[in-house]
């Protein structure tokens, strides 16, 4: 198994690329998508996600402060 990321230029991800990508898990992932919180494009049973889609979250993020 790679542990290296995906292309810089890769426009869609799967939600297990994603995951990998946020260092987040791929439960994480779902949980979001099905929350409306990370928006993803469906063909057939195939779940998509957009790098745009993956930057708008990470930028929507709220920075806490310790």
């Amino acid at each position: 198994m790679s542990t290296a990321l995906p292309p810089a230029d890769q426009l869609l991800y799967t939600p297990e690329a994603a995951a990998k990508v946020l260092s987040y898990g791929r439960s994480t992932i779902y949980e979001l998508m099905a929350e409306g919180l990370l928006k993803y494009v469906k063909r057939g049973r195939s779940r998509r996600i957009r790098r745009s889609d993956l930057e708008a979250y990470v930028n929507g993020l709220d920075p806490t402060t310790h």
